[in-house]
């Protein structure tokens, strides 16, 4: 056992000063086959801590469950750090940010008791002490001081950009320490005076989290946190990206100059990211500051390790600014880029959306419109439907789209509204009559600010022609296991493609008989998901700046692989294409 403490000017390892340097992995961004690989390449860079968020929405996806297998084994996470002879750093929130959906809020928390998010509100603390008092069993056996790697965990997260109530975090302290965890506990702000004062307490040890400046940045932090080592326990080397914008990057050499100046400063480090990962599924978050913007499903973060796992020109940068403030073997470096193959291969089956939907809806009934969230679905898809009758042109509005709506009339497409274009209504045609449906997409959750918890759907009134629109059904598409749609399939005759018109599944298998990633390219397509053995990779979108999704070779077989994609629109040929490089769009610094 050792002992971790927070001296007068150094973090302590038993008793002598340690400086932490650390990069951020998310084990819920990475398939849980490459935690040891990714976890090892930190070490070889020079880093010896290895931080995650935990994503309190993941491992409880209801209120009655908590899920801690496969690729949300934290415990097995936590040891994997522990063999590679790293440390670690936790930060189980209950709020992460992170570009993730509802900033790791679970969206049913919002329907439980009306509960004051980020608050001292007893509903919330609540429900927060039960998600902590889940969490114990796997952290608190797994600290320094009972053989483990966790040396720090983090009391909330950049609070002091959101809120101001102290009684919140000494609840949260309170709690963590009564659940067991005895290590050091910090905070993290940007290095604001008001955010550094409101998002900590006098006995809670102040980070910062900022990519530039450094020397101005910990001189700021220093007069909020008079004592002890300075961190950046959020040092931005890149960043995300949004559908329908460029894909961020900064300079390998720039972003070396700002670690070198930091850790000349004796700063202690957290590299955000250190290694990226994906998006899978429907994880993304969003940002709204006035435009809503959804993330896109690579988490690259031009980070020192790539998304698919490989060292870029920044890794190597840091590794030799690393090499001047830790040992380095020189020797002990990650094998080379194993070559990706591309694959062409024709689409066999066709199923439309509609055939699957029909045989597998849920319809609730309601006068009036209701969210998604008020039907317990909380991500992905669902289908609204009413009966509407026109004798004219007729306009169709809806008080707000959260967030992109496909409007059918008798299956017929007659428009798509999107949130982020800020489109509520559209025209239907002459004569209009019949069954109207919406196919509505939750394009993930807001991630930070005031707009964390808000509901899904078609919310508030919808008219036709100034009349409200009532007699509403809704009901879920079922999605993102992929395994009830590829058993769709059975039946369905086996022929290729000629045309692809959506919103439509279609299907290809194919071989893989040499190991390693592949790259599903996107540019035959417009909108939608892809599942390659059944796991969801995620949305993909004809608006950029992603152009592939990565397909991490554990998942694939040397034989009988399944790709499966989901298309809302149209394809410009019913070919799937798997392609040697990742292309995550044009770049911008």
């Amino acid at each position: 056992m050792s002992l971790f403490t927070i001296g007068e000017q150094d973090f302590m390892l038993n008793g002598k000063p340690h400086r932490i340097l650390a990069g951020a992995l998310h084990y819920f961004r990475v398939h849980p086959d490459q935690w040891a690989d990714r976890i090892r390449k930190a070490r070889q860079m020079g880093l010896n801590t290895i931080e995650t968020y935990v994503a309190w929405n993941m491992h409880a996806p209801t209120p009655d469950t908590f899920d801690t297998t496969g690729g949300l084994d934290l415990g097995r996470f936590l040891d994997l750090v522990a063999a590679e002879g790293l440390h670690a750093i936790v930060r189980p929130g209950p709020y992460i940010c992170a570009e993730w959906d509802n900033g790791g809020l679970p969206a049913w928390l919002f329907g439980s008791g009306n509960p004051v998010i980020r608050s001292s509100d007893p509903v919330y603390m609540n429900l927060v002490r039960r998600y902590f008092e889940q969490l114990a069993p796997i952290l608190v056996p797994r600290q320094i001081d009972a053989g483990g790697p966790i040396i720090l965990v983090q009391i909330e997260n950049e609070y002091g950009a959101y809120g101001a109530d102290k009684d919140y975090l000494q609840e949260l302290v309170e709690l963590n320490r009564q659940i067991g965890l005895s290590v050091p506990f910090t905070t993290v702000d940007q290095p604001e005076p008001d955010m550094l004062d409101n998002g900590s307490l006098p006995g809670l040890h102040k980070t910062g989290s900022f990519g530039s400046r450094a020397k101005e940045r910990l001189a700021t932090l220093r007069q909020h946190q008079p004592t002890g080592p300075l961190m950046c326990s959020e040092f931005w080397v890149g960043w995300f990206d949004h559908w329908g914008a460029h894909h961020h990057t900064t300079a390998a050499g720039q972003a070396a100059q700002e670690l070198e100046d930091l850790l000349a400063a004796g700063a202690s480090v957290n590299i955000y990211m250190f290694h990226g990962g994906t998006n899978f599924g429907f994880t993304n978050g969003a940002n709204d500051k006035g435009v809503f913007q959804p993330t896109v499903t690579s988490y690259d973060y031009d980070s020192p390790l790539d998304e698919s796992g490989h060292p870029t020109a920044k890794y190597w940068a840091f590794r030799e600014i690393l090499a001047r403030y830790t040992e380095l073997d020189e020797h002990d470096v990650p094998a080379a880029k194993e070559e990706a193959c591309s694959l062409e291969l024709p689409l066999t089956q066709e199923l439309s959306l509609w055939d699957y939907f029909d045989a597998t809806a849920d319809w609730t009934g309601s006068q009036e419109l209701t969210s998604t969230d008020a039907m317990g679905h909380y991500s992905g898809f669902s289908v609204y439907r009413t009966q509407v009758q026109a004798s004219a042109q007729a306009v169709l509005e809806f008080e707000e789209v959260r967030d992109r709506a496909q409007v059918f009339l008798n299956r017929q497409h007659v428009g798509t509204l999107s949130r982020d274009q800020k489109e509520t209504s559209l025209v239907l045609p002459a004569h209009s009559g019949g069954t109207l449906e919406v196919l509505l997409e939750d394009q993930g959750r807001v991630n930070y600010g005031p707009r964390l918890g808000e509901p899904k759907g078609l919310i508030g009134s919808a008219r036709l022609n100034g009349v409200p629109l009532k007699n509403w059904q809704v009901s879920p598409l079922q999605l993102l296991a992929g395994g009830p749609v590829s058993q769709a399939f059975d039946g369905v005759p086996q022929q290729q493609v000629e045309v692809l018109a959506g919103p439509v599944f279609a299907r290809a298998t194919f071989d893989h008989p040499v190991a390693g990633d592949l790259y599903f390219a996107t540019h035959h397509w417009s909108k939608g998901l892809v599942w390659v053995n059944g796991f969801c990779l995620g949305r993909y979108w004809a608006r950029g700046p992603q152009q592939t999704l990565y397909v991490p070779g554990t998942l694939l077989k040397p034989t009988g692989n399944e790709v499966l994609v989901l298309e809302l629109h149209s394809a410009t040929r019913a070919m799937v294409s798997f392609v040697a490089e990742h292309n995550l769009g044009h770049t911008e610094s």
